[in-house]
């Protein structure tokens, strides 16, 4: 990145800044956390104060739900099919 290009960023408001790749990697360690993750993840989801974190807030809250619902697939298919009284011996 040249000066010129830092100047630009430089100018801009905090709300339109970019996020740097230790920046993103921070934060999904962060919401990776049980239960101050999720916590956090609602608040930047819903804050204004940053948008790239905002969308990426976003973005990782739109895994996690189609995670849930995958996982949720998978353990109605097991259950189905008889998989959980096998997996548990019965």
């Amino acid at each position: 990145m040249n000066s010129y290009e830092k100047d630009e960023i430089s100018r801009l408001p905090y709300k339109y800044r970019p996020m740097g790749a230790w920046s993103y990697f921070g934060y999904q360690i962060l919401f990776a956390i049980p239960l101050i993750g999720f916590i956090a993840l609602i608040v930047c989801a819903l804050s204004s104060s940053n948008i790239n974190r905002r969308s990426f807030a976003r973005s990782y809250f739109c895994v996690a739900i189609i995670g849930v619902i995958l996982g949720a697939i998978v353990i109605g298919i097991v259950l189905a099919l008889g998989g959980f009284s096998a997996i548990m011996g019965q």
